[in-house]
């Protein structure tokens, strides 16, 4: 998806599920564990694909991300996300990422603004 390394591994109407390939000399901090801009930087990703899904070019506005466990090994990491508020000019969006092994390691609840529509999207498919 972009030069992060983020994979779209499905996409739904409404709802998606991306992934990165977490690389401990990449991703980690000092601290050895997955650096908090990595992982917000695949909430950013997977908000703006979430949009997209519903045929909506958004923006962030504002999100909450609740850290629930830190990433400390490597491997994949999810974020599976869905709408959960279609309004005319924002839209909310929430999250869970997740490892391979199914450990919840944060939530998210985004609000966005819906920039303008993708014609060729429909909002409902």
């Amino acid at each position: 998806m972009n030069g992060f390394g983020i994979n779209i591994d499905e996409i739904n109407c409404g709802s998606v599920i991306v992934s990165i390939n977490i690389d401990p000399a990449k991703h980690f901090n000092h601290r050895g564990i997955c650096h908090g801009g990595v992982l917000t930087a695949l909430t950013d990703d997977v908000t703006g694909v979430t949009g997209a899904s519903v045929g909506a070019a958004v923006a962030t506005l504002n999100f909450n991300m609740n850290f629930i466990k830190s990433v400390r090994n490597a491997g994949m990491l999810y974020v599976k996300s869905k709408v959960w508020h279609h309004g005319h000019l924002t839209m909310v969006i929430e999250a869970e990422m997740y490892d391979d092994k199914h450990t919840l390691s944060a939530t998210i609840l985004a609000t966005m603004f819906i920039a303008y529509r993708f014609a060729e999207i429909p909002e409902k498919w």
